[in-house]
């Protein structure tokens, strides 16, 4: 919105009309909050108005009473985001909103300037004071440009040692090989992360050995929802329900079983007893289980 101000008034924010000629007469007069409903739930927005104008404005993307939007956030960010041109989020937005509201490419690239500036100032952000419990690393395939293929994004998440939720950091990659993993967390550590309790990722080597070289001090241990993935890969699909149900309940020990050696003996005796049960029926899978245990 302020991109939109700057171009209806023809000038930017600290711009003297004096100094501009061509731009139109009015001035700023602060904010106002409106509250819009988006895809993530309701946001409040300081809208700018304005004085001493000849023409009313008009937000393009928002309209004059507008209490929810999709526009800004699932076309503009979204598209940027997927490496669409400036060209191509205006035709959607035109599509979506109609021709009046599509934007100049001047303002589409102060948009998409502004986004990539508060992200990079995200991820270079110090993590000094992030004091971690868990730490979840993984990477998830995106196209970022059309008739190319996926490219992988790593992301790194954690739960605090106040029992808080954080996303720690995004860092796109050309693969999830050794190198790629490698210097995401070494980045995370030069940042001031300190290593957490416990590491929790997937199977690909790539990621394990990074892991294991960046952070040598943290427990890592296999995510559950991969090893039950692949554990059910092996066995028929009339039968999947039943083990799924078994796989999950050898994980649910209750709250008195307190973090420890009793605890992890307790669910190693119910990993045995799962193994005992299904190895004649279903050796494949057990034996998937019983590797991953190993690590």
């Amino acid at each position: 919105m302020q991109a939109e101000v700057d171009e209806f008034l023809g000038r930017a924010r600290y711009q003297r009309r004096a100094d501009v000629p061509e731009a139109r007469a009015g001035s700023r007069n602060g904010f106002c909050d409106t509250t819009v409903k988006t895809t993530t739930g309701p946001v409040t927005v300081s809208r700018p108005k304005l004085r001493g104008t000849q023409d009313k404005f008009v937000s393009r993307l928002f309209g004059t009473g507008v209490t929810k939007t999709n526009a800004l956030e699932t076309l503009v960010i979204a598209g940027f985001v997927r490496g669409l041109s400036v060209r191509d989020v205006e035709a959607a937005l035109a599509d979506a909103l109609g021709p009046q509201a599509t934007l100049s490419k001047s303002t589409v690239s102060r948009v998409c300037q502004a986004i990539a500036e508060e992200f990079n100032t995200w991820r270079q952000r110090r993590l000094d004071e992030v004091e971690l419990d868990y730490l979840f690393c993984d990477g998830s395939h995106f196209k970022m440009h059309q008739g190319t293929r996926a490219e992988p994004v790593l992301a790194a998440w954690g739960i605090t040692t106040a029992g808080k939720p954080v996303l720690v950091g995004l860092e796109a990659a050309g693969n999830e090989g050794n190198d790629a993993w490698d210097d995401f967390l070494d980045g995370l550590k030069a940042r001031g992360l300190r290593p957490p309790l416990l590491v929790i990722s997937d199977g690909a080597a790539g990621l394990v050995g990074a892991i294991e070289r960046q952070l040598p001090r943290s427990l890592r241990q296999r995510c559950l929802i991969h090893r039950g993935r692949n554990l059910l890969a092996k066995v028929p699909a009339h039968a999947q329900a039943e083990v799924k149900a078994a796989y999950w309940a050898m994980f649910d020990i209750g709250d008195d079983a307190k973090p420890g050696p009793i605890a992890e003996s307790l669910v190693q005796q119910r990993i045995d007893a799962f193994v005992a049960t299904y190895a004649k029926t279903y050796p494949a899978a057990m034996r998937c289980l019983q590797d991953d245990d190993r690590h």
